[in-house]
């Protein structure tokens, strides 16, 4: 089953206004088969290499001499990390004929792949993150599919729960004992998983460094360590604080997600819809599934934060454009929504220009002037 992934009009827009499009992701999210179709789809010759294949190695032995040899034609490099001494020579290819379209590169290491660029290709790349599959990609009928199995596309295709769980084992097993090690990362991968672990029993709470470090029987900032590593290799999202200019005290921890909720569901040993609902973290599963559809939906150049006084009062999604007043978004697992008073008067104090509601229901209704209970569905309409 092919499923169109709705990021390929921008990557293919990029492709005719820079030199070099950057495609990232964590492993898995298809990034090969994007890259592939795109090539599938131009007019012109391209070529495609795969650096984890000795033979696609072997040719770029003498890589100035193969890749000169393509000035005219898009080149595309995935895992390009496992060579990061092609970035030098990718910034004198393209400064010496500056042309859209010369190299499409794709990358699971987020930390190496963005610090060679931003050190060698700073004002000649734009980056595209591929993330697992969103509601916009997938049929709506099949929303609570996706909330249990995640987006990675071999999880959400398989026939059943059951084997989507095997390979969502499998992939946790396949980054922990393979994926970090490649990177330069020695961590056990025991230690690792309980940290892992520990963050999906703590989806969507403020992050403590010194409770996890003494849960864990390490340091701070080993602690901080481990968050930095899930976070850069795009399996944990920490959503920032929002600091208003207001006369209230607000907190400056982030607050921590397994990004994707079929790999929450594996850590918290929850294989089907039942036993999730069962669960006490179905609320904060649910919360942190709207969050990446919200963020998923965003336009280039909008930022979001989560926002919490130091008394309680909270907004669970902070979305700001330019200088415009902010959007507020909460989100209930309730078929009947109801925003807490901790949230209106932050909507009051933050002077939000409109506020939602997002629920699992089928209706948009007004709760008060310019907030409404909005459907994931319709979420959409939030940046309407």
């Amino acid at each position: 089953m092919l499923i169109e992934r709705k990021i390929r009009t921008d990557i293919e827009r990029s492709l005719k206004e820079y030199p070099v499009v950057g495609i990232v992701g964590s492993r898995q999210t298809g990034k090969t088969t994007l890259a592939k179709q795109i090539k599938s789809g131009l007019k012109s010759r391209s070529i495609y290499l795969d650096l984890e294949l000795p033979s696609d190695l072997n040719k770029l032995r003498d890589a100035e001499i193969y890749l000169s040899q393509y000035s005219d034609n898009l080149v595309i490099i995935d895992e390009i990390q496992c060579q990061p001494s092609l970035f030098p020579l990718i910034r004198a290819l393209v400064d010496k004929n500056r042309k859209s379209g010369r190299f499409l590169i794709l990358g699971s290491a987020s930390p190496q792949l963005k610090r060679q660029a931003a050190e060698s290709l700073a004002g000649r790349i734009i980056y595209h993150e591929l993330t697992p599959f969103d509601l916009r990609e997938v049929d709506y009928k099949k929303m609570r599919r996706l909330w249990l199995r995640g987006g990675y596309p071999k999880s959400f295709l398989t026939v059943s729960d059951e084997e989507s769980m095997t390979w969502r084992e499998a992939f946790i097993k396949t980054y922990l004992e393979r994926d970090i090690p490649q990177l330069g990362i020695r961590i056990p991968a025991i230690q690792l998983r309980r940290f892992w672990t520990m963050i999906a029993h703590a989806q969507g709470q403020l992050w403590n460094a010194s409770q996890m470090a003494n849960n864990m029987g390490v340091s701070a900032p080993t602690v901080r360590h481990y968050l930095d590593i899930l976070d850069d290799t795009f399996v944990v999202r920490q959503l920032q604080p929002y600091y208003a200019n207001i006369k209230k005290r607000l907190i400056k921890s982030p607050k921590v997600y397994i990004r994707d909720t079929g790999l929450l569901h594996s850590l918290l040993g929850n294989s089907t819809l039942d036993a999730l609902y069962g669960h006490p973290a179905v609320g904060s599963s649910w919360e942190g599934f709207v969050i990446e559809q919200i963020i998923g939906i965003l336009p280039r150049g909008w930022r979001f934060f989560f926002y919490r006084s130091s008394s309680g009062a909270e907004i669970d999604l902070l979305l700001m454009n330019n200088k415009k007043a902010p959007i507020a978004v909460e989100i209930k697992y309730s078929l009947s929504p109801q925003a807490a008073k901790g949230f209106w008067s932050s909507y009051r104090d933050l002077h939000c220009r409109k506020g939602f509601i997002v629920y699992p229901g089928n209706e948009t209704y007004p709760l008060e002037k310019n907030v409404f209970a909005l459907p994931l569905k319709n979420i959409t309409d939030i940046i309407k």
